[in-house]
């Protein structure tokens, strides 16, 4: 899915891409990083596509995500308190 019908989908579900992010328990900038690509990950544009056709529907799609325990996504990259670019690798126990 192109990133504008993306945001044509998120759009008739009277959503913002903020608020699409929070739903998904994304972070905002994660979901904006693919309008570089011009195109989104497959399991989103199924979220997306299946939000706007409950909106037409009028189903209430927020209850039903707000029941469902999301776990946030976990931030990509090995970084690591006080080591710029984080540990690639594991440290070993020095006596």
């Amino acid at each position: 899915m192109t990133y504008d019908e993306f945001q044509r989908q998120i759009g008739k579900a009277g959503l913002t891409i903020r608020e699409f992010a929070d739903l998904v328990k994304m972070h905002r900038n994660s979901v904006t990083n693919y309008a570089k690509l011009g195109e989104v990950p497959s399991h989103l544009a199924v979220i997306a596509a299946l939000l706007g056709a409950m909106a037409d529907k009028k189903v209430d799609f927020r209850s039903i995500l707000d029941s469902i325990e999301i776990e946030p996504k976990k931030p990509r990259g090995g970084a690591a308190k006080g080591r710029f670019g984080g540990s690639k690798q594991t440290d070993l126990p020095m006596e």
